[in-house]
C-alpha cells in the first residue's frame, strides 16, 4: 500500500499523533521539531494572524525545520491552536493552570485551529487547514474536581487540558469535526495527498 520512497517523516514527537499515522499502517519516522513557539505565536499576534493562520505558521515552522536535516524525506508537520471567545490557549504549565483553562471553557464552545504541512526537498508540496468546534458542557466543580485527580499530569499535555481519546471526552455535550483533526493530526485529508502525491496506492 505504501511505497518505499519518499520515506516519511512525522515532525513531532506527540504520541497522539505517531499513534494516528501507526494505527492508519503508515511507515514513518518521528523526529521532534525544536522551535520557539512561544515567540513563532508572540510574531503572530503582532501580526494580527488570526488562529488558523498561527497554526499554520507553527506547522510550517516544525517542517521546515526538521526537513533541513531529513532532506531525502517527505516532512509532515502538525500544530493546533485552541481559541475561546478571542482568547489563544497553550498547554497547561501546572494542574492549577489546567483547572483555571477548564474553568474558562465550563459552558462555552472553542474552536481547534489545525494545520498540517507537508515538506519536500526544501519546499512546501502540501498544506491543510481544519477547525472543529467544541462545546464543553456545564460540569459541577466536584466533577472537575475528581477529573484533575483522575488524569493528573496527563492534561499537560494537551492544549485545554483534555484528551478527548480518553476521560476528556466527559467534558463535552457537542464535538463537531473529524475526529482525528480534534486529536492534531487531519488523517483523511492527509492520506488523499499522500495517494495523489503516489507515497500510497490510489
Amino acid at each position: 500500500m505504501q511505497r518505499p520512497e519518499p520515506r516519511l517523516v512525522l515532525a513531532s514527537g506527540s504520541p497522539t499523533r505517531k499513534a494516528l499515522l501507526s494505527a492508519a499502517g503508515l511507515q514513518f519516522e518521528a523526529i521532534p521539531a525544536r522551535v520557539d513557539e512561544a515567540a513563532i505565536k508572540a510574531e503572530a499576534r503582532q501580526q494580527g494572524c488570526t488562529g488558523g493562520e498561527t497554526a499554520a505558521r507553527l506547522a510550517d515552522r516544525k517542517a521546515e525545520e526538521v526537513a533541513r536535516s531529513a532532506t531525502d524525506a517527505l516532512v509532515i508537520g502538525a500544530d493546533q491552536l485552541l481559541v475561546c471567545q478571542g482568547e489563544w490557549f497553550d498547554k497547561p504549565a501546572s494542574i492549577e493552570d489546567a483547572r483555571l483553562q477548564l474553568l474558562r471553557l465550563r459552558g462555552q464552545t472553542h474552536v481547534l485551529h489545525t494545520a498540517i504541512t507537508c515538506q519536500y526537498a526544501g519546499q512546501r508540496v502540501w498544506t491543510y487547514k481544519a477547525s472543529p468546534s467544541l462545546t464543553m458542557r456545564a460540569f459541577s466543580n466536584r466533577f472537575l474536581d475528581d477529573y484533575l485527580a483522575l488524569e493528573g499530569d496527563r492534561v499537560l499535555t494537551s492544549v485545554g487540558a483534555y484528551r478527548l481519546e480518553a476521560a476528556g471526552i466527559h467534558l463535552f455535550e457537542r464535538v463537531e469535526g473529524e475526529h482525528s483533526a480534534i486529536l492534531g493530526l487531519p488523517l483523511l485529508a492527509l492520506l488523499e495527498f499522500l495517494r495523489h502525491w503516489g507515497v500510497l496506492q490510489p
